[in-house]
């Protein structure tokens, strides 16, 4: 028994290492890139070291395996041996309770809680030691990652595509849950990542609340409605509404009665016309390169289903923009009794989503449409709807479209 103390030694030794081994492999993989990047222009050289060895993460996660693998598994065969010698045949079972328990708490369990909350300062305080440890594991590194080619060889990857938005926006959320970002830099970005899958349909103002000029209207008509509708920009049409030949800025026109000669015609700017399918990312390309902040937008018969603007735009990334003469209406209010009186245009997504209403076989793009789309018809004020689980009561409506109504979750 001279030799029990050095295996007792020994088998401390390679229990600290094991957890050594965890808590390395949870704190480089927790550690914050962003932070260590940040650390590394600023000259620490520690978090320099920990993203060169998290650029090859394969080859660190294989050689931290391999290290943690043995470790366990040696320093279990040495306490097998230990215990059998205190308790003869009764050992090895005794040994393997007290080493499953010493290896769960002391070498996976803790290790990891506690490089989790530390994960940067714990990967710049080892990574010296990690580097000469995967120094000395290479050998057994090469001859494992010869297997791993192997599996490649037979086994092939269905679906190499990388993040999906989905996750990504997923993870926004989970940041933002977790405090490492606020409510309005998660929606923010969120809406950066959904920019590119919007359409033109989602955001353009419908032909029904357009407000627009005939060419032959006279200075004093055309100055009443920017008078009273306060908009920088008017589109002019010929004969009716399908037909919108251009549009004319306030400021042009007022320089044009300053000047008391020439007609409309001649401050009338052609505007891009677009289809309700185009998305906004090459909506705001095409704004971009003709230098033009109102586009028609073009139904599929070639009338006119409504017109779309730079604010629109800018609108569906960063939220309402309202300047001192907009009027603020509330889309959505909740009332005393728990019901919701929300406005007929708005998104219908919106509301489904407020009541965590999932994939609605719908297309109607407002709230309002979904109602006469359900209905089979303009409702009325006071008409009804029971569907998805909502009871529907139309506050207001005219003879095209509801106006307002009255949603709450069915009793």
């Amino acid at each position: 028994m001279d030799d029990t103390g050095t295996l007792i030694v020994l088998t401390v030794l390679l229990l600290l290492l094991g957890a050594y081994f965890s808590a390395t492999e949870t704190a480089f993989s927790s550690a914050n890139r962003i932070r260590l990047k940040n650390l590394a222009n600023k000259g620490s050289k520690a978090a320099g070291k920990v993203l060169l060895i998290l650029d090859d993460y394969p080859r660190f996660l294989a050689s931290i395996l391999i290290g943690n693998n043995i470790a366990n598994i040696v320093a279990t065969t040495l306490a097998a041996v230990i215990f059998t010698r205190f308790l003869a045949g009764e050992g090895p079972a005794v040994s393997s309770v007290v080493m499953t328990v010493v290896i769960l708490l002391l070498g996976d369990i803790t290790p990891k809680t506690l490089a989790k909350k530390f994960a940067e300062e714990f990967s710049m305080f080892s990574v010296g030691l990690l580097q000469l440890i995967l120094w000395i594991l290479t050998p057994a590194r090469l001859v494992f990652s010869l297997w791993e080619k192997l599996l490649d060889h037979f086994i092939h990857d269905d679906d190499p595509s990388g993040m999906t938005g989905e996750e990504l926006i997923t993870m926004v959320e989970e940041s933002e849950k977790d405090g490492n970002i606020e409510e309005d830099e998660s929606e923010l970005i969120i809406s950066a990542i959904e920019f590119n899958d919007a359409e033109v349909r989602d955001i353009y103002t419908p032909r029904v609340d357009v407000t627009a000029v005939d060419i032959e209207d006279s200075l004093d008509q055309i100055e009443d409605v920017f008078l009273n509708n306060q908009y920088s920009r008017l589109p002019v049409y010929q004969d009716d509404i399908d037909n919108i030949i251009g549009f004319i800025h306030q400021h042009d026109f007022y320089r044009l009665i300053k000047a008391k000669k020439g007609t409309i015609k001649d401050i009338l700017s052609t505007p891009i016309r677009v289809p309700l399918s185009m998305k906004i990312s090459d909506l705001l390309k095409s704004i971009q390169s003709h230098k033009c902040h109102l586009a028609i937008v073009i139904d599929e018969y070639g009338g006119t289903a409504g017109i779309v603007t730079l604010e629109d735009i800018l609108e569906e990334l960063v939220g309402d923009i309202y300047d001192e003469h907009d009027e603020v209406v509330e889309q959505i209010v909740k009332l005393p009794d728990g019901s919701y009186l929300i406005d007929g245009a708005t998104d219908a997504d919106e509301v489904f989503e407020l009541f965590d209403i999932k994939d609605p076989d719908s297309t109607a793009n407002t709230i309002g449409g979904f109602v006469s789309e359900s209905l089979g018809q303009i409702p009325k004020k006071g008409s009804k709807l029971d569907a998805l689980g909502l009871h529907f009561v139309v506050s207001e409506a005219d003879l095209k479209r509801v106006i307002r109504l009255q949603v709450k979750k069915s009793s």
